[in-house]
């Protein structure tokens, strides 16, 4: 995956592991899911109002453009949820998505 964030500083925190519509990423310690989604991919998710690509746009929790969920259904809002270790974070709100990953 190709990032739209490019990490420019503090390189030396801890990597975690995690995943992203089944597809293995990394981030570093600290980070928001936000920027740990942005680091790996290009967008957060697509808009459920049109066919555009959604990156986030508060980030600060006020503006519900940043949602994703985990492979189990929970919602989240990326800009201020840290990223752990071993999430399985989904970007398309449909059960067959988020199902098929928690099996």
């Amino acid at each position: 995956m190709t990032g739209r964030f490019i990490r420019l500083a503090e390189t030396g925190r801890p990597t975690i592991n995690f995943t992203i519509d089944g597809r293995p990423a990394q981030a570093l310690a600290g980070d928001t899911l936000l920027v740990a989604v942005l680091g790996a991919a290009r967008s957060v998710r697509s808009s459920e109002f049109g066919d555009g690509k959604r990156a986030g746009f508060c980030l600060m929790g006020a503006c519900q453009d940043c949602w994703v969920w985990t492979a189990e259904g929970q919602r989240l809002r990326a800009c201020s949820t840290p990223v752990e270790e071993g999430m399985r974070i989904v970007t398309e709100d449909t059960e067959a998505a988020w199902f098929s990953l928690a099996s």
